[in-house]
């Protein structure tokens, strides 16, 4: 089709730039998404946060107020479950449907959020072409794992269980994607997790849904041979693998240089705790729980190893992090990390049990502590690859530049149909 602007209509619960995580990744795609077409976004607001038409001043936005009492009283419940959602994506499609029928006219539609796979799209009866994207989550625990990933939020974890049955049988969910003439994903196992549950996809692409900060710390990290500082950064659950590392390092006794650092809070924090008073190494860990930001990137700053194996990662933007500030990284070889990371600036480990996988650590830790310009190169090569995809524009002109596709291969489709 032409060059001109397209008009988007832009499906996105709970979008903040205030926010964190996701929703603040989102956003910021968004607002270049502004630069590059006449966007209008549908959106839930909630009590305490600015007004979405007010951060996003060159967008229309079209916003329904979340009731508190769930978000206030059951946090942890409605953050996962959403129980919101229904009811807005009835309002959403609805109001979409009202712009049309006044002469409004959209190219295309997109649903950019929420990005776990278990809400059905409320784009497909519109007669637009859709995007729905990019997804996340839906990452399963290693069968070997599962006993020590426990119960631990067994509510959500039974909630997470049901996604991949669902995917296989849900008629409403099912049809959302199969649908829709475009699904973004923010690493491959996603189009691959869609496949397996026999959804017919028509297409697929992996995005990241995050890019580079720009200029980039120059960091002199020579250091020396047999010696090095890892760092673990995020939240302290099972599934983020700290666990794994401090069994790691009880296998690097001959390795006394070798020391580690965690930074975050959660639920597995005192069993990591437990685990290097009783494996001999608690005087090589040093656990720092939940610290402010700026800290962060100090810690950062002086590491030399990103020894962050989360094995059910369907993302993780502390890799992103990491990488900016030139370090090397030992990661999981599955879900987002495995995209995210490639061989030139981490090793990827693959995932089986729980003592294979302290020994795979074990032994990457080794090959990187024993050969600092190893590390020194990958950490160069870390930056490089972030570098390589793209800042917010570049990513909103790709997105654009999709979205036009969509609309082509669409029209074909309806032409041949008809």
């Amino acid at each position: 089709m032409s060059d001109r602007r397209l008009s988007v209509a832009l499906v996105a619960p709970n979008l903040n730039g205030d926010g964190l995580g996701e929703v603040y990744s989102i956003f910021q795609l968004v607002e270049a998404l502004c630069e590059e077409s006449d966007v209008t976004v549908f959106t839930i607001s909630i009590s305490d946060q600015r007004p979405l038409a007010e951060q996003l001043p060159k967008a229309r936005v079209f916003a329904v107020q979340e009731p508190d009492f769930f978000r206030k009283r059951f946090e942890r419940f409605n953050s996962m479950a959403k129980p919101a959602l229904p009811f807005f994506f009835r309002w959403a499609r609805r109001k979409i449907a009202a712009e049309m029928a006044s002469g409004h006219h959209f190219d295309i539609a997109h649903q950019i959020l929420p990005q776990a796979m278990r809400f059905p799209c409320p784009l497909r009866h519109l007669g637009l072409p859709y995007v729905i994207g990019p997804l996340g989550g839906s990452l399963e625990t290693p069968p070997a794992f599962q006993d020590e990933v426990g119960s631990a939020g067994a509510l959500f974890t039974k909630l997470r269980a049901l996604d991949r049955p669902r995917l296989r049988h849900d008629p409403w969910l099912r049809s959302g994607y199969a649908k829709a003439d475009l699904i973004l994903g923010v690493a491959p196992y996603i189009g691959d997790t869609l496949r397996e549950a026999g959804i017919p996809l028509r297409r697929f692409e992996p995005v990241l849904e995050r890019g580079s900060p720009g200029a980039l710390p120059t960091i002199d990290r020579q250091g020396n041979k047999g010696q090095a500082k890892l760092l673990h950064v995020g939240r302290v659950v099972r599934t983020k693998a700290l666990r794994d590392v401090v069994r790691a390092l009880a296998q690097l006794k001959d390795l006394p240089g070798v020391t580690l650092t965690s930074a975050g809070d959660g639920e597995d924090l005192e069993a990591c705790r437990a685990e290097a008073e009783a494996l001999g190494v608690a005087d090589r860990v040093t656990f720092l729980g939940r610290i402010p930001r700026e800290e962060v990137d100090t810690l950062y700053r002086e590491a030399d190893i990103f020894a962050f194996p989360s094995f059910r990662e369907p993302m993780g933007g502390v890799f992103f992090e990491a990488m900016s500030f030139g370090l090397p990284v030992i990661a999981a070889a599955r879900g987002g990390p495995d995209f995210i990371i490639d061989d030139s600036c981490g090793l990827r480990l693959p995932v089986e049990t729980p003592d294979q996988f302290a020994t795979a650590i074990a032994g990457a830790i080794r090959t990187l502590a024993e050969d600092p310009d190893k590390r020194l190169a990958m950490g160069r090569a870390a930056q490089a690859r972030l570098n390589s995809f793209g800042n917010w524009s570049d990513k909103a002109q790709s997105l654009v530049g999709l979205y036009r596709e969509a609309i082509d291969t669409h029209g074909t489709r309806g032409a041949q149909v008809a």
